[in-house]
């Protein structure tokens, strides 16, 4: 994925948001400033492996096999914690920073790489903890126009950004296990980026030409994205 692909989506995305554009590149400038370069090197061996993007939701705790059986394990936020608690080790974890930062960081400190995500909302949280983790161990990530040492592989939420980093580097199979496009206990702003979410993975599905079961049942009334 690269930023000309990813902009026509991005661009509609802050429309239905109405977040602001400058917003987001002052984040990204502010994590620029903080972070070193984002280094492949850490990057768990993505290329021709089966990766589970574990995501949140309530239903991870009954689908931890498909992490176990996994070659490669990322955590979008607050999975991390679950997948610690039943076990499973963490490959790269996937976060802006709205929750549990300790983990995050903990991570980093252990030699796991976290890809932290700046964006117009989270300037405080950005400024606040990135100085906390391992340098080496924290990828910089926008969605905005990178810069510098920050990366953008696409992506929305830190489950779906998750899913387009893998793909980037050269995943053969992405398995979901505790993905909820449906969960009743979000708030109506969580609801709207889940239902972006969804439509992303279809985009980035129909890309690699491969069936996310997560979207079973479900393909047909998802809107397609801006020029997919």
């Amino acid at each position: 994925m690269n930023f000309d692909e990813w902009n026509p989506v991005y661009e509609a995305i802050l429309a239905d948001f109405g977040f602001d554009r400058t917003a987001d590149e002052r984040a990204r400038d502010l994590l620029a400033d903080l972070a070193e370069p984002f280094d492949e090197a850490r990057l768990p061996p993505f290329a021709g492996a089966t990766v589970a993007i574990a995501g949140a939701g309530p239903s991870l705790g009954d689908e931890l096999a498909a992490a176990r059986e996994a070659d490669v394990v990322v955590a979008a936020s607050t999975a991390a914690d679950v997948l610690a608690e039943a076990g499973v080790e963490v490959d790269l974890m996937t976060t802006d920073l709205d929750k549990n930062v300790d983990t995050a960081v903990a991570l980093s400190e252990r030699g796991v790489p976290v890809a932290v995500h700046a964006h117009g909302d989270n300037v405080p949280a950005v400024r606040s903890a990135v100085p906390r983790f391992a340098d080496e161990f924290l990828l910089p990530t926008t969605q905005a126009e990178p810069v510098g040492p920050v990366r953008n592989f696409g992506g929305f939420t830190d489950g779906d950004r998750a899913a387009f980093l893998a793909d980037h580097f050269g995943a053969a199979e992405l398995r979901f296990p505790g993905w909820s496009f449906d969960d009743p206990a979000v708030d109506d702003l969580k609801a709207r980026k889940l239902d972006w979410a969804e439509r992303l993975l279809r985009w980035l599905e129909r890309r690699r030409d491969e069936r996310f079961a997560v979207l079973d049942g479900r393909r047909g009334g998802i809107e397609p994205v801006p020029g997919a």
